[in-house]
């Protein structure tokens, strides 16, 4: 089920991830701007993040078995548009970009479903291995652009879309929900005003819009920052991006791992410590070779680690029966938090002529969750642990409450 599972992650978050590659080639070919180019490439992300919310909430009532089949079958809408007949304009590509949104959901479907399946001792590095799902960012990354030269268009759109449908079906026929899960009985707006009123849900969404925000916003905007400020190519720009995709995602499951042995918090202080450094030198734009290349994947292994940790916080602290809720809340919170960035960078390079700004905020955002993760975090949880029980009870009694 894990497998499964994590499949359709990386799926789903292939199709999603179609047009940042080919942002470039859209910026020359339909004249854009570097805001419109941003734009185009932050509109999937954005509305992928809020449907993570109804999605979530909706995985905790009817289950993984039907959410993932469903929301990799609607996928194919939009992406057989975008390859058939939305690339035209930036009005086409705007509207067929947010439909297609919707595979980025199916985040907020496989966490609650492989919850389910694992004990509590287990599941940050279960959910770890599941966010390496993400990764499917780095097939679109390594094929898309390659696809388009080689063959035409619509071919990178139609592979996607043939996957998506042969996923679909065997997740059909194949996905099972955990024995025992857990349904909840309240309405959908009882269950999200309930998610709410949970403090892991503020806390773990601040801490997932930086670690699964930053990544997401260097996976989208990558490609244009190495080829506008180091004048690379497509390609070339396209392929390194894929290599930072791929160092993020390797560490996403060592980020759960971790966790369940050092627990979370430490975890996620350092990694946010290794952003706010790596940030801090690339301000600069040093050389790619070498100080530029070592200045992002740090950033990468960090970004991976740290979202790796913070759901292995939620499965830590959130009741067995709102974990698909939260998820939707947190997953939201980390796909704007990725959102933002590329617009700000695209702002700031069209008023100023360079990226430096926009990294040295990316350092200023770290370092102020750094300090509210050893603070506000911490505290929190040592709130809640009892004085008597050693770590793995708590975390048994505390995931179950």
């Amino acid at each position: 089920m894990l497998a499964l599972a994590t499949v359709g992650f990386a799926v789903n978050f292939w199709a999603w991830a179609l047009l940042s590659p080919l942002g470039p080639r859209f910026k020359d070919g339909l004249d854009l701007s570097s805001f419109q180019q941003s734009l185009l490439v932050a509109v999937p992300v954005v509305v992928g993040s809020l449907g993570r919310i109804p999605v979530g909430a909706l995985t905790d009532r009817f289950g993984g078995r039907i959410m993932f089949p469903i929301v990799s079958a609607v996928t194919i809408v939009p992406v057989l548009y975008l390859g058939l007949a939305g690339h035209s304009s930036l009005t086409a590509l705007l509207i067929g970009g947010f439909f297609l949104g919707i595979g980025g959901t199916a985040f907020a479907v496989g966490v609650p479903f492989v919850n389910a399946w694992f004990p509590p001792e287990r599941r940050g590095l279960a959910i770890g291995v599941f966010g390496a799902g993400m990764g499917g960012t780095a097939i679109s990354a390594l094929t898309t652009v390659k696809l388009v030269a080689a063959n035409s268009m619509k071919t990178p759109f139609l592979i996607t879309a043939a996957v998506l449908a042969a996923y679909a079906v065997a997740a059909a026929l194949l996905l099972r929900d955990a024995p025992g899960r857990t349904v909840p009985t309240e309405s959908l707006t009882r269950r999200l005003a309930a998610t709410a009123r949970l403090g892991i849900t503020w806390q773990a969404s601040a801490l997932y819009a930086v670690a699964f925000g930053g990544y997401v916003a260097f996976s989208v905007y990558l490609p244009t920052y190495l080829k506008t400020g180091y004048g690379l190519t497509q390609a070339d720009a396209a392929n390194r991006m894929a290599g930072f995709v791929l160092l993020a995602v390797a560490m996403r499951p060592i980020g759960g791992w971790l966790s369940d042995r050092v627990g979370p918090v430490r975890v996620l202080a350092g990694a946010l410590a290794v952003v706010v450094a790596g940030a801090v030198v690339q301000s600069f734009t040093p050389a790619l070779a070498p100080v530029g290349t070592i200045a992002f994947l740090a950033m990468a292994g960090a970004l991976g680690a740290g979202s790796g940790a913070t759901f292995a916080l939620v499965a830590l602290r959130t009741p067995a029966n709102q974990v698909g809720s939260v998820t939707g809340v947190v997953g939201a919170a980390g796909g704007l938090g990725g959102f933002l960035p590329p617009l700000v960078m695209g702002s700031l390079y069209g008023e100023y002529g360079s990226y430096a700004v926009g990294l040295v905020l990316l350092a200023i955002v770290a370092a102020a969750a750094l300090a509210f993760t050893l603070t506000g975090v911490r505290a929190a949880g040592d709130k809640r642990k009892p004085r008597t029980g050693g770590r793995r009870e708590y975390r048994a009694a505390d995931t179950t409450a």
